[in-house]
This record gives C-alpha cells, sequence and structure tokens, in this order.
C-alpha cells in the first residue's frame, strides 16, 4: 500500500544529512529536471524584489528572508518526514514511533512537495520555503511535476492500493491511475478543515503502527478520536467519511 501525503508551510531548520544530490530524492533519474525546478527557485530567491518574495515565501516580515538564502549546495538535509512542521507532522509525531513504524513511514509514504515534487517521506531535503500555489515566475511548478513525474510514479505505485491523504491541492501534481481510498472528517454533521490536518497525521500514525498492508487491514483499524460513519465508492475512488468523537 502507498500513501499520498501532503507537505506543510512550516519547516525544521537545520540537518545532518549530506546537501542535496542526485541520489537525495526517488527517481534519481529524473533529478535533472527536479534541477530545473530548484535553480529558478535559487534564482528567484537571490535576485527577487521585497515583494516576490513576499509572495514566494508567504511571509511578510523580509527579516526572515535570509534563512532561505541559500544554494542547496551548500545546505544540510533532513528526512523530509522531520523537515516539516505542521499540524499533520504533530499529530504523526514521528520521532516517537518506533523504529520498525518509522521505517513504515519512510518507506509506504509519499509526500508531494511544492518545490522538490513527489518524495518519500525518508528522502533528504534541505531547509526551504514556498507557499502553496506560488509560482517561480510564470512556472508552475505542480503543472511540471504532473507532466514529468506522473509515469514514474505509475510505475513505482504498480498495483499497490493507495490511501491518498493529500488535500484536494495535490491533486494538481499527479492524478492516479489506480482506484484510491481518500477521507472526509466531519464534526457533528460539518466537513471540518484545519482539525483534517491533524487526524492524517493520526490516521498515517495508527497505518504505521499496525503495519497496515491494505486499505481492508487501514478500514479495521481503531484510531483513536475516530469512528467511520460511512462509505461513498464512485468509478474512481471510494471515501471514507469518519465521524470525529
Amino acid at each position: 500500500m502507498k500513501i499520498l501525503f501532503a507537505p506543510s508551510e512550516g519547516k525544521r531548520s537545520g540537518g545532518v544529512f549530506p546537501a542535496l544530490n542526485t541520489n537525495s530524492l526517488i527517481f534519481p533519474e529524473l533529478y535533472p529536471q527536479r534541477l530545473d525546478v530548484i535553480l529558478q527557485y535559487e534564482e528567484l530567491v537571490q535576485k527577487g524584489s521585497d515583494t516576490e518574495l513576499m509572495e514566494l515565501f508567504g511571509v511578510k516580515d523580509v527579516r526572515l528572508f535570509n534563512r532561505y538564502k541559500i544554494f542547496f549546495e551548500n545546505a544540510p538535509t533532513m528526512k523530509a518526514i522531520e523537515r516539516y512542521d505542521g499540524v499533520a507532522y504533530d499529530y504523526l509525531d514521528y520521532k516517537t514511533l518506533s523504529p520498525i513504524a518509522q521505517e513504515y513511514v519512510d518507506a509506504h509514504t509519499l509526500i508531494f512537495s511544492n518545490l522538490f515534487g513527489p518524495i518519500r517521506a525518508g528522502d533528504g531535503i534541505p531547509d526551504y520555503k514556498l507557499k502553496q500555489g506560488s509560482s517561480l515566475g510564470t512556472f508552475a511548478p505542480e503543472k511540471f511535476y504532473k507532466e514529468h513525474f506522473s509515469n514514474a510514479l505509475d510505475e513505482i505505485i504498480g498495483n499497490d492500493e493507495i490511501l491518498d491523504l493529500r488535500a484536494g491541492f495535490y491533486d494538481k501534481f499527479y492524478t492516479p491511475k489506480n482506484f484510491i481510498t481518500t477521507l472526509k472528517f466531519l464534526k457533528e454533521g460539518k466537513v471540518v478543515s484545519h482539525w483534517a490536518k491533524a487526524y492524517r497525521g493520526r490516521v498515517l500514525r495508527a497505518a504505521a503502527v499496525d503495519q497496515v498492508q491494505t486499505i481492508k487491514e487501514f478500514l479495521a483499524l481503531k484510531i483513536e478520536g475516530l469512528v467511520l460513519s460511512e462509505m461513498i465508492e464512485t468509478k474512481r475512488k471510494n471515501e471514507v467519511i469518519y465521524n470525529i468523537v
């Protein structure tokens, strides 16, 4: 089973792994294509106006810009699953998982980075900032990655079942060919958005702890704070609806 996951706006600084290189990320054969995006990002970061960088980073305080004015060839990396620092990642709480559960997350989870495209949770990435939906000038990374990486994703996923925990925006990076399972979270009959991130993290944690290998096994999980309400199946996907209790 493969689990598709979204990144987060927040990142942890630092890192102990070597700088980004051909073998840092999944699909090393496509690293030249990633490098095209990276070089455009670095040029904009180095030469962009304050207004352009505010839009690129999604922050208004120019004093924060220097953190991201780096060249990746000189920057340390850390696992993507540890680099990202947001609500979903807080609830995943990766560092407190057992080594076996961490290995599960590293191997089974594909994260869709706004800058680096599809990566494994265990891939090493540098510190960076790119607001969701931001373009690099007229260049849209999500369209580029969908065009150039979809075939490689199809191949690595193969016939595996897919649990898609991404926010809707990340459909722009990749539309799976396989039938997928998605989740919806309701509180008192209303769809939640912010807290959906928390429960996606909790769902990924539960799957890792129980070493879930199939959707059938996943549906049998008892997940803290969630009660399975119903499932709505269409031609393309099975939407699993949980009530938050």
